[in-house]
């Protein structure tokens, strides 16, 4: 990896040995103004579900060997991709 120029890998990897090496003041000139969101990250949405419904998705979730979290968003993910 060159020293002089930032790195283009999407490798977490060889970003961590080359961070490790160098400091991000080295490369002041070459740094840009990002003005628009870099990672997209999830969203968390609340479901309120009856006392009964919750021990029906507990019970669900635990025979498949998931949380109850888990089992809700791939059912939501299983809706979404079949509309």
């Amino acid at each position: 990896m060159n020293t002089n120029t930032l790195p283009r890998s999407d490798s977490i990897q060889e970003l961590a040995r080359f961070w490790d090496t160098h400091d991000l003041t080295d490369f002041e000139n070459d740094l840009e103004e990002v003005t628009e969101a870099v990672f997209d990250r999830d969203t968390t949405v609340m479901v309120q579900l009856s006392s009964e419904d919750a021990v029906v998705v507990n019970e669900i979730a635990k025979a498949k060997g998931l949380n109850d979290a888990e089992l809700i968003r791939e059912w939501v993910v299983e809706k979404v991709h079949t509309l």
